[in-house]
């Protein structure tokens, strides 16, 4: 239940009677209503307000219907309309019956001599469900002798619109547009009618009353016509007093709630985060000490590298890189033949035995995708492009805008293959890490400019997999980004040489296996 719905109950609870005890001594509400008439029928004999409908009687007979007696009309059955019963001394009216009723009226904007900062002039906005807001239009004197008054504590309602129903407490002398209707209540205690009118209920009637589609409006005639369940006049005030103290109650709730209704929107995000955070450091699952080391599996990844630049299917590229621990703990790495460095500083964690730190350049090479003209671009037969809105974390998909170029246009070596790994190159700061694993080779399909290829120099589905979801592993996504240029206002350049230097801890081959199956699970 959100803080809206509790709020909408206990209002519902006190319109219904139940939200405080009834007192059998207080007078009923049949008598409030009586003075009420007596009380109205002097304002108009004195020319304070106009006649307006007839009075309406709403009483049940003998057999608990309920009938309606208008004016000097024949009583009507109107059980159709009741929704539910009221307790001994309350009475259902219609809203007329409480007060005076109005609707509010604009002085003609050719003249501004009926507009200035004499008394406030509200609008729908104005209104916000609890208080009047930001008032920065009023009328002058003069323009406030054309529009429409109210007196202070005023129930006003917006009645149009997509704020329809809204409405608010005016505690001063206001005057507002054609859009709001406006009910000053006769002897009731205010704060009751506006909860009533706050409720669920009263504003389903006002829908239902209302005409238009794409926007909806109750005239006053159909507003003033609402059921409105009345209690006595002590009881309305023991009403007003219990939500007074329930308010703020509710509002802690909602409060409460919204934060745990954010924090469970983040979690499935966040445990995916955390599983892979687990993973990559080496306890999502259990180490096997019969495991072949990540360092035999590195040296057979140089071996093969080297024979792919031997016979001339691999560029050289940079000088192979070493990463190792010394005795007393820090880590070291040698390039080619330069002097060891220490590189303590971007090492995050320490890994588990039989793990080895170790730059993407090390097991994979990274291909940019194909470059065009604007006018190479088309559609029909010929080499997909995919860009960055096609990768999706952990998957990509077909468009139907998809450029289309010619195979004339894109290198060999662009065309996807089996086990690699599409991300963008440039992307919000967000969506760094965003990537996709390639299932089967795709000949006929490559990536645009913007976005990497990262292929494996030894082709292998479990390491494939493991590099999907280590990119996406917290510390190295923060690793990623913190090597990224911005690139105009909103995107940020991640850059080839900068992402082939990212460091990135790498498990003995079978617990890949074992990493991977567990996070598919």
């Amino acid at each position: 239940m959100t803080g809206q719905q509790l709020k909408n109950s206990i209002l519902q609870w006190a319109i219904q009677g139940k939200l405080v005890p009834q007192d059998p001594t207080d007078e009923p509400a049949s008598e409030l209503l009586e003075c009420i008439r007596t009380e109205k029928a002097q304002l108009i004999k004195e020319g304070k307000i106009k006649k307006g409908q007839p009075t309406s009687h709403i009483y049940r007979d003998d057999e608990g219907s309920y009938y309606e007696k208008v004016g000097s009309k024949d009583p009507v059955c109107i059980n159709h309309e009741i929704p539910f019963d009221l307790p001994s001394g309350w009475e259902w009216c219609r809203l007329s019956d409480i007060g005076i009723t109005m609707t509010g009226k604009t002085p003609p904007r050719g003249c501004p001599e009926f507009f200035g900062d004499y008394i406030p002039f509200l609008g729908p906005a104005n209104i916000s469900d609890d208080k009047i807001i930001s008032v920065t239009q009023g009328l002058s004197k003069k323009g406030m002798e054309v529009a429409n008054v109210v007196p202070p504590f005023t129930v006003m309602q917006v009645c149009i619109g997509g704020s329809i129903g809204k409405c608010a407490i005016a505690y001063e002398e206001v005057t507002f547009n054609q859009q709001i209707n406006s009910i000053t209540p006769v002897i009731c205690d205010v704060g009751y009618v506006y909860l009533g009118m706050m409720s669920d209920f009263f504003r389903r009637q006002m829908v239902v009353k209302s005409t238009g589609t794409a926007t909806p409006i109750i005239n006053r005639s159909n507003w003033e016509t609402i059921l409105f369940p009345l209690p006595p006049l002590e009881e309305q005030k023991r009403i007003v007093a219990r939500i007074e103290e329930l308010m703020p109650l509710v509002e802690q709730f909602d409060k409460a709630h919204s934060e745990l209704t954010r924090l469970n929107d983040q979690l499935p995000e966040q445990l995916k985060k955390s599983i892979l955070q687990e993973a990559i450091q080496g306890k999502l699952v259990p180490q096997g000490p019969t495991d072949e080391p990540a360092s035999v599996l590195l040296e057979r990844i140089r071996t093969e590298k080297a024979q792919l630049i031997k016979e001339g299917k691999m560029k050289k590229g940079q000088p192979t890189s070493h990463i190792y621990r010394d005795d007393e703990g820090s880590y070291y790495e040698k390039v080619g033949t330069k002097d060891p460095v220490c590189i303590n500083h971007e090492i995050p964690f320490d890994l588990p035995s039989g793990w080895e730190w170790t730059r993407l350049n090390s097991i994979c090479n990274i291909y940019t995708g194909a470059t065009f003209k604007k006018e190479d671009a088309g559609v029909g037969n010929g080499i997909r492009v995919l860009r960055g809105g096609n990768i999706s974390p952990f998957s990509f998909g077909f468009k139907s805008n998809d450029i289309i170029i010619s195979p004339e246009l894109v290198k060999e070596e662009i065309l996807l293959l089996k086990n690699d790994i599409i991300t963008p190159a440039v992307t919000s700061l967000d969506n760094i890490g965003k990537c996709a694993r390639i299932e089967n080779d795709m000949l006929d399909v490559t990536v645009g400019g913007f976005v990497f290829i990262l292929r494996l120099i030894v082709s292998e589905i479990t390491l494939s997999k493991y590099i999907l979801y280590m990119l996406n592993a917290p510390s190295v996504i923060e690793a990623i980004q913190s090597i990224t240029n911005k690139s105009g206002q909103a995107f940020y350049n991640i850059g080839k040489q900068r992402l082939l230097n990212v460091i990135i801890p790498l498990p003995p081959l079978e617990e890949q296996k074992r990493i991977v199956a567990r996070i598919e699970e």
